[in-house]
């Protein structure tokens, strides 16, 4: 069945999504033919890109419109508690079940259940999950009793589900039946001139919010806007918007040097440099990204230890020294690195030298100690990291954790074991 143009803007329109991007309608036009079967969705898509507003059209275009939809963030569910609150559990089931509580596939038979972040579901209950979709059977934690439920699944993902299943963290037979139908929701900077569209949308909403006179931008602005990457994508974008509209007072007229005023340096967080749910084998993981960091640090020392030995190389019998034996630079040469393996650091080797010749070397020091002491751990990095993220969105969890690239549960898990929490 062929979606026509009028019927996308018309669901577009209904549901509040504004652009006219090709990825983008046929985005729109999959969720409008998938909506009246009982298949299971799987949306993919990087965090703020508005996956969520694709699983409302699909409950409301279906049979079950007039049925419950709930809603649910697996990453912001503690693993301890999660199968409780999908499934329900007993009276007496686990410390603190006072009494017995129905779950959410069972309140919600009938309807429909969104669930975002579904890589973050642990392995356990994404076993419970596949029998739901399998016979529409379940058990309440701390019961024998099977009970039956009629609900779809739309799941959304902002990470590589099939990279998941290869590390061993996602059920694979889960993964083909999530994947029924998948639809991917463009980030913004694939959208083109929707971000033009989406900003005089939001400098309208929040004039008439603040009581001010909306802001516009200029023609070089504009050109600022659409060469920005948004990691935020539309979250970010509404909030870049909001903040220009209340702190803009004397000039409505954004220019490009105001508009780069209010832009964050891009990849601030090394979290930000790729997305993250993409199938491209150079996406990168969180302890990837640590290690491209450690990778860049040792590019940094190769060059500051070529210009010492450019430098030596002029100063008489020390640079003579130094050209007769190029063991002195231990990995001075290892000028590339696959970014999954720990960079060895490149130390002076005083030691590959001669002992007659060490007598002569007065004017170079040994600095081995030196660099050992500067080495860092992955460990390290990735608690520098955390603090830095926490500091920018002053202690607020959920906004570091989407800065790092990290659920608010790994952010979590990661806090405890850095002893952070305050």
């Amino acid at each position: 069945m062929a979606i026509t143009d009028t019927e996308i803007q018309s669901v577009k329109q209904r549901f509040g999504i504004i652009g006219t991007s090709p990825l983008l309608n046929n985005a729109v036009s999959v969720a409008i033919q998938v909506a009246p079967t009982d298949m299971s969705v799987l949306i993919t898509g990087e965090s703020g890109s508005g996956k969520e507003s694709f699983s409302k059209i699909i409950h409301h275009l279906s049979a079950r419109k007039h049925g419950q939809f709930i809603a649910i963030n697996c990453g912001s569910i503690p693993e301890g508690t999660i199968d409780s609150e999908l499934f329900g559990h007993e009276k007496g089931s686990f410390t603190g079940a006072h009494e017995a509580r129905k779950g959410y596939f069972e309140v919600t038979s009938g309807g429909t259940i969104f669930l975002d972040e579904i890589g973050e579901m642990p392995l356990g209950t994404q076993a419970r999950l596949l029998r739901v979709l399998e016979n529409g059977e379940f058990i309440k934690v701390g019961s024998s009793k099977v009970q039956k439920t009629d609900v779809r699944v739309v799941a959304a993902t902002n990470v590589n589900l099939m990279r998941n299943v290869e590390e061993g963290k996602f059920r694979e037979d889960l993964y083909y039946r999530l994947s029924t139908v998948p639809i991917y929701v463009p980030p913004l900077r694939e959208r083109g001139r929707d971000m033009e569209l989406l900003f005089r949308k939001f400098a309208t909403d929040f004039s008439e919010k603040y009581k001010v006179k909306p802001i516009a931008l200029t023609d070089d602005a504009k050109d600022v806007l659409l060469k920005y990457r948004f990691p935020g994508n539309i979250r970010q974008l509404k909030n870049l918007v909001e903040q220009i509209s209340v702190l803009s007072t004397d000039n409505k007229e954004i220019t490009a040097e105001i508009l780069q005023r209010y832009l964050p340096r891009e990849n601030s967080l090394p979290a930000l440099i790729k997305n993250t749910y993409s199938s491209d084998k150079d996406g990168l993981s969180e302890r990837d990204i640590l290690y491209k960091v450690l990778f860049d640090m040792k590019k940094d020392v190769n060059e500051l230890k070529k210009l010492v030995l450019e430098t030596y190389s002029g100063m008489g019998k020390a640079g003579q020294l130094i050209k007769e034996n190029p063991g002195l630079f231990e990995g001075l040469d290892e000028q590339t690195a696959d970014h999954h393996h720990t960079p060895d650091p490149v130390v002076l080797n005083l030691q590959s030298l001669p002992s007659s010749s060490t007598d002569e070397l007065e004017d170079v020091h040994d600095i081995t100690h030196e660099t050992e002491d500067d080495s860092l751990s992955i460990e390290k990095k990735e608690k520098e990291l955390i603090i830095r993220a926490l500091r920018k969105n002053n202690n607020k969890r959920k906004y570091a954790a989407r800065d790092l690239g990290i659920s608010e549960r790994t952010l979590y898990r990661k806090i405890k074991q850095y002893d952070l929490e305050e």
